[in-house]
């Protein structure tokens, strides 16, 4: 019987591992026609995450100086040109002090009676900071800095903040030192339990959640249903015939008006002029218009509505301005020109004009 557990224990995991190796190296047509194997520069393009001990962050440097440049000009309009502006985002520089740094807990953030929790206030571990600005900045650019100039814009931000000197170079030989003068890197806390390993030092005492089962006059379960918005409905054509003709799955006919909603009858079919509406309004979404403008409320830009008002019938004034951007008619915060075909801007620009309907 021993000789039976030795001789498991050495081939089990050998047939398992030659198991792993086969299916690893299944060849990409194995399956013809549903997908292929990514190539290296296909995962590298994904794999750009940087962890908190700073694994997979690239090789680079930026200094404060070059930081400030960037700043000034790819930052600033949303962020203001310390970090400290409202107008568009939650501040992202102050709060801060230099005991804070040398203390490693940021003290405002204890204080009921302090106005405003901004990043650098809040931010435990530096890695976070660059990786977001890596993958997400400019926001209507993003993924567009180079690493030198996110490394630049992360000394910048850390120069606001007290924690490097003005003629700090900031680079992947020194950010972890960097990480030991956060300002909150003591903040981060395990109390709450949400993390039960071990990857923080000691496990959770207890778990994240204290209810209790219910085992009397339960509320019955939801009823989960729902609806293709009229603005959507026909956006993409057609659902019926985009659906394949085996399996019970046949779509919903959208080219006819929802026979659930209360304003539509039976198969009632959707007018022309309402149908190129629906068609302009899909096309804000297609384009990420509404990222930055509400139908009737401002978010970033101005809202639809008020545009319609401000360049009623001149569809081709609204043509040039969506093609080339442009910035101080509505305010401060720039709109970048629109890469879109030219037959979508026109249509979208005829809606406004027509005054944004519905």
């Amino acid at each position: 019987m021993s000789k039976w557990l030795e001789l498991r224990r050495v081939f089990f995991p050998m047939l398992m591992m030659c198991g792993a190796t086969a299916l690893a190296q299944k060849p990409a047509d194995a399956y013809p026609g549903v997908a292929r194997l990514a190539t290296a520069s296909e995962v590298a393009a994904w794999d750009i995450d940087v962890r908190a001990d700073f694994k997979g962050l690239p090789k680079g440097a930026g200094s404060v100086a070059q930081g400030q440049d960037v700043w000034e000009a790819k930052c600033a309009a949303c962020h203001g040109v310390f970090g400290e502006s409202n107008e568009v985002f939650n501040p992202v520089i102050g709060g801060v002090t230099a005991q804070d740094v040398e203390r490693g807990r940021v003290a405002n953030l204890t204080r009921s009676d302090y106005p405003s929790r901004t990043t650098l206030m809040k931010l435990a571990t530096l890695s976070t900071l660059w990786d977001y600005i890596n993958r997400a900045m400019p926001w209507n650019a993003p993924k567009s800095l180079s690493v030198n100039e996110v490394y630049a814009v992360v000394a910048y931000m850390l120069h606001l903040s007290e924690v490097v000197p003005d003629p700090f170079v900031l680079s992947d030989h020194n950010i972890a030192q960097v990480q030991q003068r956060m300002p909150n890197r003591l903040g981060m806390t395990t109390d709450h339990a949400m993390w039960p390993g071990r990857e923080w030092g000691r496990r959770a005492s207890r778990p994240d959640t204290a209810n209790t089962a219910c085992m009397k006059n339960c509320a019955t379960d939801p009823q989960v249903a729902s609806l293709l918005p009229d603005f959507a409905r026909n956006a993409h054509g057609n659902l019926r015939d985009q659906n394949r003709l085996v399996g019970p799955q046949r779509g919903a006919n959208t080219l006819l008006a929802d026979a659930s909603a209360p304003s539509a009858g039976v198969g009632a079919a959707i007018s022309p002029l309402a149908a190129g509406n629906k068609a302009s309004m899909a096309l804000l979404t297609q384009h990420n218009c509404t990222a930055c403008h509400g139908l009737e409320r401002k978010i970033v830009g101005p809202a639809l509505t008020d545009v319609a008002k401000r360049y009623n019938g001149q569809a081709d004034v609204l043509v040039v301005k969506i093609k080339s951007g442009g910035v101080g008619v509505w305010g401060p915060i720039p709109m970048p020109a629109q890469n879109l075909p030219d037959a979508d801007a026109k249509a979208i620009a005829a809606w406004l004009a027509r005054g944004a309907p519905r």
